[in-house]
């Protein structure tokens, strides 16, 4: 099973991610977790993305590029994944596919896509910030990252939409209740091969 989760920051997609890779054995692929990782250790590629990520900008596709990749042939070798936060742009999902299209059994399957309302969304991120301490959740960067989630990827629903791949959920309900309408699309694409909305 190869899926994608898009919804805006906050929105509960590494949550929903994280449970559909235990519930499917797959690999949860989370670029902000990678990259979070690198700025820790003080490698090249995080000193580069700490700024970004400060500032609630997305991270240069140059730099998103060969780390995903890396991801995603190794987790394809064990049964498969769940995309958190990549692809986050036209062009990045542009690029993942041609790769996709020379690789057998790399491309997308379905797209997950978590509807919820923004200030719902901006009341999660403010208690997260709370809750784990995240100097990356502020009011201002919040605002600006979802600014940023509706200009550059709320346009990939359309991309993934075009090629039948979008299965849209309610992510304003409770988390069991996502998870479980998740699983009931997911299982309805294992049996027909295609996505259910």
């Amino acid at each position: 099973m190869r899926l994608l989760m898009v919804a805006p920051p906050g929105a509960g997609k590494g949550t929903q991610a994280r449970k559909l890779a235990a519930q499917y054995h797959l690999e949860h692929i989370s670029s902000g977790d990678l990259f979070r990782r690198e700025v820790e250790a003080g490698s090249p590629l995080g000193r580069q993305a700490a700024a970004f990520l400060a500032r609630g900008d997305l991270v240069p596709d140059e730099l998103v590029g060969d780390m995903i990749k890396a991801a995603i042939l190794d987790a394809v070798q064990r049964g498969g994944y769940v995309l958190d936060g990549y692809p986050r742009t036209l062009s990045q999902a542009r690029e993942a596919y041609e790769v996709a299209r020379h690789l057998e059994g790399v491309e997308l399957q379905a797209v997950i896509h978590l509807d919820v309302d923004r200030e719902e969304v901006r009341h999660r991120m403010l208690a997260r910030a709370g809750a784990e301490g995240r100097t990356d959740d502020t009011s201002i960067t919040i605002d600006h990252r979802l600014d940023v989630y509706d200009e550059l990827t709320r346009p990939l629903l359309d991309y993934y939409a075009q090629r039948g791949l979008v299965i849209d959920v309610d992510g304003d309900q409770p988390i069991d209740d996502v998870f479980a309408d998740i699983v009931s699309a997911v299982d309805a694409l294992a049996s027909t091969g295609s996505p259910t909305t």
